[in-house]
């Protein structure tokens, strides 16, 4: 078993890692030694801060090591993906890639004789959807019926969210003017059309109105947000996503929570005021990628 982009799991597996991600989280001393003398290789081509520290931590509390690999300093820029991670998965029990292109990822997957997480890619990015589904669960003790508006650019975390909330019954809202071109995905545009927990609306303000929890993510992708190059491409989108903002004024008249994945940039998403208000469960988020990366591995590697 795999996990490239929840499309290969379903419902019951879904709620499984959650409720264990929670469990796990509550009762850590349980699994010091879950995954003694397990090896887990992390291949990188993307920048990381959360996916890296989360992953080797988790490794480390559950009593196995991880080893990083930079793409770019490997033979994976000199040879074929199929016979480096062929040779790779016969040294370690676990691969975890976070790579630029999902085609790269799912030919990792296709050759390797261990499990491969999808770490991030330009399509899915399924371990943060289980991260948010866990803090939404130990937010609020459920998941069916909860509504979340998600607002902003339609991008690789919104296909992952559109895939999870329409197999578990998440109430998903869709404020997104605009689809970040590579991730467009022919089963996440079936899902939006035919699933009926799935709808988009335009207006933020009003969508926020019923809302459990308001959502967002970066506008720009991270490795284009700083390059000369990508300006006049990022200067048009902030012009065009600023009424999706999260700010004081969408959000008056609605309680809902306050939710981003990181990292964050200030006063484009999101402001300040409500990045420290007292409806930001962000860093909550961001804690939870320890305890669901651990539910994950665990799950993959049958350690349940």
């Amino acid at each position: 078993m795999h996990l490239v982009s929840l499309k290969e799991w379903d419902k019951n597996i879904i709620e499984e890692v959650i409720d264990k991600a929670i469990y796990i989280k509550n009762n850590q001393h349980k699994f010091h030694n879950a995954l003694q003398h397990k090896t887990l290789a992390m291949i990188f081509q993307k920048t990381s801060t959360r996916t890296r520290v989360s992953f080797e931590v988790a490794m480390t509390q559950l009593g196995g090591h991880a080893i990083f690999l930079d793409w770019n300093l490997s033979n994976f820029t000199l040879a074929s993906i199929e016979d480096e991670v062929r040779y790779l998965s016969r040294n370690v029990d676990i691969i975890m890639a976070r790579l630029l292109k999902n085609h790269d990822l799912l030919a990792l997957a296709e050759h390797s004789k261990v499990p491969v997480i999808n770490g991030c890619c330009e399509k899915f990015h399924p371990c943060q959807i289980i991260t948010d589904l866990m803090t939404v669960k130990e937010k609020f003790g459920k998941l069916e019926g909860i509504n979340i508006v998600y607002t902003g650019m339609h991008n690789n975390v919104c296909n992952s969210f559109i895939l999870a909330a329409s197999k578990l019954g998440v109430n998903l809202t869709l404020v997104t003017p605009e689809f970040h071109p590579p991730c467009i995905d022919r089963d996440v545009m079936l899902a939006v059309d035919t699933n009926p927990c799935i709808k988009k609306e335009t207006n933020l303000k009003e969508a926020a109105k019923n809302a459990d929890i308001v959502y967002t993510d970066s506008w720009v992708d991270m490795e284009y947000f700083n390059d000369p190059k990508f300006e006049e491409e990022k200067q048009r989108r902030v012009k065009l996503m600023l009424p999706c903002q999260i700010n004081k004024e969408n959000l008056e008249g609605s309680k809902a929570l306050v939710m981003h994945d990181m990292p964050i940039h200030e006063n484009y998403e999101i402001t300040r005021e409500m990045i420290e208000s007292d409806r930001s469960i962000i860093f909550d988020q961001s804690e939870n990628r320890l305890h669901s990366q651990k539910a994950i591995l665990l799950k993959l590697l049958d350690q349940f």
